[in-house]
């Protein structure tokens, strides 16, 4: 069973695609900029001038530099028949 991603995947996969600066905030307070290149359940790569892979669980805050719209994912809903 694949665990979902929530709004996780779908906001990041927009900051890729639309090739959106942004900050990325650490837990350590350390603030590093440049796009999202990719990434995947543990890891996000920016790019700047170099490319870093940086671990998810040492992101504490995604800031883009622009507003995004993030494509909405609806559930469908389960109904019980009686």
């Amino acid at each position: 069973m694949k665990k979902s991603q929530g709004l996780q995947d779908p906001f990041l996969n927009t900051l890729r695609k639309e090739k959106v600066p942004v900050s990325v905030f650490l837990v350590n307070g350390i603030k590093l900029q440049g796009q999202i290149d990719a990434f995947d359940q543990y890891v996000v790569v920016l790019k700047n001038s170099v490319s870093q892979m940086v671990y998810k669980h040492a992101i504490s805050t995604v800031v883009p530099s622009r507003n995004i719209k993030i494509p909405t994912i609806v559930e469908p809903e389960t109904s019980e028949e009686s």
